[in-house]
């Protein structure tokens, strides 16, 4: 898809519309088409996989002090 660029940005000016207008629905509408749009290219391929990385990380490190295994200190 050769011009999912120009997708992104009518998505992402979308969303802006009505977040102005204060329509919350349509904001996240036009937020999650333009993120699903952004993961779908080669840049953002690695998307998925660098938030789950990320949340295993805050889980490890959360785990022993949410268990009272860990010291405190």
């Amino acid at each position: 898809m050769p011009s999912v660029g120009v997708l992104i940005f009518f998505a992402i000016v979308g969303a802006v519309i009505c977040a102005k207008s204060r329509v919350a629905g349509g904001a996240i509408v036009f937020s999650l088409i333009a993120l699903v749009l952004f993961v779908s290219t080669p840049a953002g391929a690695a998307l998925p996989g660098a938030i789950s990385s990320f949340l295993t990380t805050v889980d490890h490190a959360s785990t022993p002090a949410l268990n009272g295994s860990g010291a405190v200190g």
